[in-house]
């Protein structure tokens, strides 16, 4: 299903992903506090901190990569070798995030603002943000709509990389038969590229009974935060009215006054959210949920600070 709204393909910000908008949340994340990250030794499912080497053993040095701190520059390698490089000490672990994003039909659904996937779209941009500002590499992998993948990245080149595929894997949307979340999952834990935080942005009706395996296995290799996008009216009892829902070009009007029927129908909408934080729970991963109309900003910036529990 989809909202009312015309979909179009300039990138509205309500029905399509508009990039100008993913690019300008970087103001916002720069603006923002963020928690000091504590220095501590890499655990599985634990998120380390970039340490700057005073007072650490010195480990090895590596060609510059843009975002490095200049203060850890190796003057006398980058002078023998004509190329910049930046100097890594014992402890230093350097923080990686994987993105996963549900691109599924059911994600192209909204009565508030705009569409759950566009908010989610939102969403990944802040995080993405959020991550090469605290030092972090920062990848994306959809599901649902084909097997897209992008490597993680350092600095502002990371985070713009993920929004343009953002917005480009919007644009060039086609649906295809449902992906199970434990696939996705078992996909995840093959190709991580060394990410140690992975962040799921879903709705939920992709979760099978197989997710809760793999999303606990793949909590062992990294700190696994759940956000869940979904709609007003499967987060509550909708008022009673007549609602207008187009599906693949027809336009419907869903009658809902009884009160069961409208309780049926929140349920049958909100299936998926209630599965997949239940599970989220049900494992002791941080979790949140936002619906299409409310600001991102709080709920990723509170999933991904450091050593949150929820």
């Amino acid at each position: 299903m989809s909202a009312v709204a015309p979909i179009t393909a300039d990138g509205d910000g309500r029905t399509r992903v508009r990039l100008a908008e993913l690019v300008a949340l970087r103001a916002r994340v720069a603006k923002a506090a963020l928690p000091r990250l504590e220095s501590r030794a890499m655990r599985s499912g634990q998120q380390s901190s970039r340490l700057y080497g005073r007072g650490m053993d010195y480990a090895e040095s590596r060609v510059y990569q843009p975002g490095d701190d200049v203060r850890r520059m190796d003057w006398r390698l980058t002078a023998r070798s004509g190329r910049l490089h930046t100097k890594l000490f014992q402890e230093e672990r350097e923080g990686r995030l994987l993105i996963l994003l549900d691109a599924h039909e059911s994600m192209r659904f909204g009565t508030r603002v705009r569409l759950k996937s566009v908010q989610a779209a939102r969403a990944a941009a802040l995080a993405a943000w959020y991550a090469v500002r605290a030092g972090e590499r920062v990848g994306l992998m959809s599901f649902g709509n084909g097997h897209r993948m992008l490597r993680p990245q350092s600095g502002t080149r990371g985070a713009l990389a993920v929004c343009g595929a953002l917005a480009d894997w919007d644009a060039s949307y086609a649906p295809i038969p449902g992906e199970p979340l434990s696939d996705v999952l078992l996909r995840a834990g093959r190709l991580m590229h060394g990410a140690n935080r992975v962040l799921l942005i879903s709705d939920g009706l992709s979760c099978d009974e197989g997710a809760h395996g793999h999303l606990l296995k793949l909590s062992h290799k990294a700190g696994i935060r759940v956000l869940v996008v979904a709609d007003a009216l499967e987060l509550g009892l909708p008022p009673a009215g007549r609602y207008p829902m187009e599906h693949d070009g027809i336009r419907r009007d869903v009658a809902l006054f009884g009160e069961r029927q409208r309780r049926e129908f929140q349920q049958a909408l909100g299936a998926g959210q209630s599965r997949l934080n239940g599970m989220a729970q049900s494992l002791g991963l941080p979790h949140s949920t936002i619906d299409t109309a409310a600001d991102p900003l709080d709920a990723v910036m509170s999933l991904l600070a450091p050593g949150v529990r929820r």
